[in-house]
């Protein structure tokens, strides 16, 4: 079975799932910004974690702008109790400044978006995908996990596996990796419990053969 199989099965289990990631994206619209700012929220942290984080902060920041209002003390209390909390305070208080260059704008590209304090590829990525519609490939750490499991990749970094995702898949899947895996990871087989019992590739999955020896 092909990978793209895979996402295909994938996708008809996890549909209607009440996984932390869809309510996660739910928070985060489809706006640039409150993509952007949302994902770097995200990092190290539990997306349950993020959604509460980015409804409060959203509420009273909702542009560029609105960040300049906030020292990086108040954005450090605003965004607690995300992971390097006091890091993306810094990060978020910058980001008026990083976007001067973009005419205060969301950039739209890769290459535009790695320049931003705090964004790497895994943000940019998402950002690209979720906020621009444009294919690329969101590798996180349910991605890079599940992809490796199941023996499609032999990597060990996740700007690995973006690289050898972007060779097994066509364009037109790249963006629904990282929901469809992620939500899987969230739900189905998460990295302390594999419910094999239940996984839809339970029959296929090589990690799940090897258990039942």
């Amino acid at each position: 079975m092909n990978l793209e199989r895979v996402l295909e099965i994938v996708e008809k289990q996890v549909k209607g799932s009440s996984a932390p990631v869809f309510t996660f994206e739910q928070v985060q619209t489809r706006d640039p910004f409150k993509v952007l700012v949302a994902t770097i929220l995200s990092s190290r942290t539990k997306d349950e974690v993020t959604t509460v984080v980015a409804k409060r902060l959203f509420e009273r920041v909702k542009s560029p702008s609105d960040l300049k209002r906030f020292s990086t003390e108040e954005l450090e209390n605003l965004i607690y109790p995300v992971g390097f909390y006091r890091n993306k305070a810094k990060f978020l208080s910058g980001l008026p400044k990083a976007l001067e260059r973009f005419s205060a704008r969301v950039p739209s590209t890769l290459e535009e978006l790695l320049t931003i304090p705090g964004v790497g590829r895994k943000t940019a990525n998402l950002v690209l995908a979720r906020a621009f519609g444009k294919p690329a490939i969101c590798v996180d750490t349910h991605v890079h996990r599940l992809v490796n499991m199941w023996g499609f990749v032999r990597t060990k970094r996740p700007e690995d596996t973006e690289r050898a995702l972007r060779k097994l898949l066509p364009k037109k899947k790249w963006s629904a990796v990282n929901p469809l895996l992620v939500s899987f990871g969230q739900s189905i087989c998460r990295p302390s419990f594999h419910n094999c019992r239940i996984c839809c590739l339970k029959d296929w999955c090589p990690k799940a053969k090897r258990e039942e020896k």
